[in-house]
């Protein structure tokens, strides 16, 4: 028999790609004008200009031997250097290229993280509802997913129930800021209530507990909302990003890890994270991408696409009697399945062609997620269906 945990994620897989993989074939039948599909967290706007012209450059004026070889595990240094840099301007930092590690993207930079960190039997928390893959990444390396529930509505975090599940076990806290699902961001008065707490526990148990922030939607925020940057309230925080989000380059798994010099055991674990990225099989970050982005660190995509999408999405649901927390970042909105059970309001929705995901996946039974990062005019041929659907359920 196959590897047990593989065996059982072949049976349960991922809502999200299997809402994904509907959608192909309802286009195929449908046409994919009538389909109306949110459940993809795939950036619908196209990479800025700079970044086409950056691949051009490089091709033409670097080495290539330089734009395609090997280098240092940890990525090319002139790369790191610049991250840094960009790190120090915007956030009063002092990173260097020794504190930044490129990865294949922040799902990689978080399994090098964990790999780096973790022993069979240590503990993580994270606040729900989350990211659904963070539990395979955590039991990877045969450790335990803490899940801690937020406040009903607001999705904040429940200081009192963290403090309660913080244990001699606890290795690592993981929090996704923007949040996914929800487009909650935490704000600087929660992070700092955290952190306060997180060095309380560190010394009642004479351990290190390391704060991680997974961050790919950093950049995409509204309404001036600003995210705190963490490594600024914790010692011994991590910072995971990707430029999935924040320059359309998905496909391209590039981000990196910031690993401060403040951190217990910062050199330990400064090596031993370029060791797991060897290791884990990803043996450094794509070589193009990572001289690309290195030359496009002061550039985003027009995140006002995604705030449009946003505010017509959200406007026309409350209207139509859906309840759900306004976004301050990302682009998703999680909404109150009507009747509360979120699988079969996710049936429901297929009827009119309109593909969401079941908030259960996410640790957030009787909601489901949209992802809004879609074509605005699709937006527009879907509302009908929702507004059919709120009729069905009595909503208005």
């Amino acid at each position: 028999m196959i590897n047990a945990k593989i065996l059982d994620l072949n049976r349960n897989g991922s809502a999200i790609r299997a809402m994904f993989e509907e959608g192909k074939r309802m286009a195929a039948q449908y046409g994919a004008e009538n389909v109306y599909d949110y459940s993809l967290g795939n950036p619908s706007v196209e990479p800025p200009k700079e970044i086409r012209e950056a691949f051009y450059h490089i091709l033409e004026e670097e080495s290539q031997n330089l734009v395609h070889g090997y280098m240092l595990n940890a990525g090319y240094e002139d790369v790191r250097e610049a991250v840094a840099k960009k790190l120090n301007a915007s956030f009063g930092t002092a990173f260097s290229a020794r504190n930044i590690l490129m990865t294949v993207g922040a799902a990689g930079g978080l399994n090098v993280a964990f790999k780096t960190l973790l022993n069979p039997g240590d503990e993580v928390i994270t606040f729900a509802p989350f990211f659904g893959e963070y539990r395979n990444y955590v039991s990877n390396f045969d450790a335990e997913l803490v899940v801690v529930p937020t406040t009903p509505e607001t999705f904040q975090p429940d200081l009192a129930a963290l403090a309660a599940a913080i244990t001699p076990k606890t290795k690592a806290m993981l929090i996704n800021n923007p949040n996914n699902p929800t487009g909650v961001v935490y704000p600087e008065a929660v992070i700092r209530d955290i952190a306060a707490l997180l060095c309380q526990k560190e010394r009642e148990f004479g351990t290190s507990i390391y704060l991680i922030a997974d961050e790919p939607y950093r950049e995409l925020v509204y309404d001036g909302v600003q995210v705190p940057y963490l490594t600024k309230y914790y010692h011994n925080t991590i910072v995971g990003y990707s430029y999935s989000k924040s320059l359309s380059l998905p496909g391209e798994r590039i981000g990196y890890l910031v690993l401060p010099d403040s951190l217990d055991e910062a050199d330990e674990i400064i090596a031993g994270a370029a060791v797991a990225n060897r290791i884990l099989g990803f043996v450094n970050a794509p070589s193009l991408i990572q001289r690309v982005v290195g030359r496009c660190q002061d550039v985003t995509v027009d995140v006002e696409i995604y705030n449009r999408n946003r505010e017509l999405l959200y406007g026309k649901l409350t209207e139509y009697g859906y309840s759900c927390v306004k976004p301050q970042g990302a682009f998703y909105l999680f909404v109150k399945a009507p009747g509360g059970d979120d699988r079969a309001f996710v049936e429901a929705a297929k009827k009119h062609r309109i593909l969401l995901v079941a908030g259960s996946g996410f640790g957030g039974p009787g909601y489901v997620r949209l992802a809004y990062c879609v074509d605005h005019d699709m937006i527009l041929r879907s509302l009908p269906g929702f507004a059919a659907l709120a009729k069905e359920y009595g909503l208005q």
